[in-house]
């Protein structure tokens, strides 16, 4: 502790940090921490993109000792660069700037989506479009409504940067309903789309085997 005599400006034992919070339905508040020492004790004050917050009118904001108390944060609003000050008479001391970020996934359209069809031996891409979110995501897909998930192989990749589905060489058992899952890995919500109906083509080529050159003319008339 101070003793009572030693006058001093104040100096700062916690600043803010960069931070990304994850904004799932139960968070109503969040904690930005600014804590400093001083005699006479500092007061403070906050900044948000430059701006100063006023603590006392805005219903958003409020402190907690030096600490930014944000209620019902939203993530655009409240998404910024936040910096704390401490006064008292001896002088002022600045924070570094934390940046505030806020994790969230909105769910997706309920539109339902158009049948894919393709050849059987052909490659597909299955688009996933996953509804706006922010933090990091982690994509799967789901085939017929089965409890796990699709799992890749030679055949079958899921593009983490955009969630694609890619099969590479379509079986008549691809044949049936795909639906892309989002999971944010900060709120842990994760939210499904709409079925992919896929449609697998066996075309008038394929006959018996024994009509080989049958193929031939075939396929030449077309």
């Amino acid at each position: 502790e101070e003793p009572w005599n030693t006058l001093h400006g104040p100096l700062l034992t916690q600043e803010p940090s960069d931070s990304i919070f994850p904004l799932s339905t139960d968070d109503k508040q969040v904690f930005i921490n600014c804590k400093a020492k001083g005699n006479p004790p500092p007061h403070y004050r906050w900044k948000m993109d430059g701006g100063e917050i006023n603590t006392q009118s805005d219903p958003n904001y409020s402190l907690v000792e030096g600490n930014l108390l944000i209620n019902n944060p939203h993530v655009i609003d409240h998404g910024g660069v936040y910096q704390c000050i401490a006064t008292n008479t001896f002088g002022t001391v600045v924070s570094r700037e934390a940046k505030v970020q806020f994790a969230f996934l909105q769910n997706f359209g309920r539109k339902s989506r158009n049948t894919v069809s393709v050849r059987e031996g052909q490659a597909v891409v299955l688009l996933c479009g996953p509804p706006p979110h922010y933090g990091e995501i982690k994509y799967s897909w789901v085939f017929n409504g089965q409890r796990s998930f699709l799992q890749q192989d030679a055949r079958r990749f899921i593009s983490q940067m955009t969630g694609n589905l890619y099969i590479a060489k379509v079986e008549a058992s691809d044949a049936g309903n795909y639906t892309c899952a989002v999971r944010n890995m900060m709120t842990n919500a994760t939210v499904f789309s709409s079925p992919t109906p896929v449609v697998v083509r066996r075309d008038a080529l394929c006959l018996p085997s024994h009509g080989e050159e049958l193929m031939e003319t075939h396929s030449l008339a077309r």
